[in-house]
């Protein structure tokens, strides 16, 4: 018998997935399902308010309409909040007329068609043309797709990678991204912290559209071929803000060598393990997207057992009381202090010393650790 019944809410089951599915992919078909549901229930609320004002007075469709708004695009919202406003004003209507006028009952009327108008508009300006719902899920998506590209693979024996990010007023999307790259035989790895123009939002999805360009192109092309390619790309953009500062290690996970380019970025740092202090990289180079073909000088070294490289945005040494160079060297002595208990949670204690600003902040750390 348990099996006849499980049998019996298969069809119903794989028909509410089926039609979740459908709604998810922003298809018409899932529309109109969803659609037909809430019409349903305004039907059944219409009848409902005719028997039993009381139990369902007209402010009560305002409720089909708001969970439209969630879930439907533009054009079947239009049609459920015509049916809800209809429905809302025929009942308030009828019941005025068996039960007397009452004063208040215009005054919900305006307000619920105000809500509808309001909800209508916001619907309008998704220019996605996906219900609320889905474009939330769409955004966030691409975020968590942009979060896992920029995590560091597990390295080999012996190194250490870890990283800190936090978007201008605690924003979901960062202009700050990281895309990192180890070789099939894991000998070396690959990173680039790159820092697009803007902050937060704004610098969002320029840079979501940037790391999927870098994303599909590191490993494969030469450090200098890789900034090439995103230089060309930024140019090719015409965004009114498209230029971008980016930072590229290529590292030796046998040797320790490592060679750096630098497009506009905050120096990197190598922490010398007998001057025990960050040591600032010489690599300078332009910004990406700015000019065509533009130099870059890079500079090398190599990290010894117990030594680190560090990489940061510009949020993290640019503040209102600071500028480049103050706070480059503001953040050797934070960094030291950082690290004083060990490598491992370093780049977050950094962190926490900064101040919070307008501007998007990361600090990533590469340690080979001692022998």
């Amino acid at each position: 018998m348990g099996t006849t019944r499980g049998a019996k809410r298969d069809p119903l089951g794989r028909y509410l997935s089926s039609n979740a599915r459908e709604w998810r992919s922003g298809s018409k078909d899932g529309q109109m399902a969803v659609l037909a549901a809430l019409m349903l229930l305004t039907v059944v609320m219409f009848i409902v308010s005719l028997t039993w004002y009381d139990l369902m007075p007209a402010a009560t469709f305002i409720m089909p309409v708001v969970v439209g708004s969630v879930l439907l695009q533009w054009w079947p919202q239009a049609a459920l909040s015509s049916v809800a406003l209809f429905a809302a004003t025929v009942t308030a209507l009828v019941n005025s007329v068996s039960g007397g006028f009452n004063s208040s009952r215009p005054a919900t009327l305006v307000t619920i068609y105000l809500a509808t108008g309001a909800l209508l508009y916001s619907a309008s300006r998704y220019r996605s043309g996906l219900p609320a719902a889905l474009s939330e899920a769409m955004l966030m998506e691409l975020r968590d797709r942009l979060q896992r590209q920029g995590a560091v693979p597990k390295l080999p024996d012996g190194w250490l990678s870890e990283s800190a990010m936090e978007s201008a007023g605690s924003a979901k999307f960062a202009g700050d991204f990281l895309v990192a790259n180890l070789s099939k035989d894991e000998k070396h790895l690959e990173m680039v912290l790159v820092d697009v123009c803007g902050k937060g939002v704004a610098a969002g999805t320029q840079s979501l559209q940037l790391a999927g360009a870098l994303g599909g192109l590191i490993g494969s092309l030469p450090p200098l071929g890789l900034f090439s390619a995103g230089n060309d790309y930024l140019l090719r953009q015409h965004w009114d803000e498209g230029f971008a500062t980016a930072v590229h290690v290529l590292v030796n996970l046998e040797t320790g060598g490592y060679e750096v380019l630098n497009a506009g970025h905050p120096p990197a740092m190598h922490w010398d393990r007998d001057l025990q202090e960050w040591v600032v990289s010489g690599a300078r180079g332009l910004a990406l997207g700015i000019i065509d073909q533009p130099d870059f000088r890079p500079a090398s070294g190599v990290l010894r057992p117990g030594e680190a490289l560090m990489f940061y945005t510009d949020g993290v040494v640019e503040t209102r009381s600071l500028d480049l160079e103050v706070g480059i060297d503001w953040l050797r002595g934070a960094a030291k202090l950082a690290i004083a208990p060990g490598m491992e949670g370093a780049p977050a204690r950094i962190m926490d010393q900064t101040e919070p600003g307008e501007d998007d902040r990361a600090v990533l750390i590469l340690h080979r650790l001692a022998d």
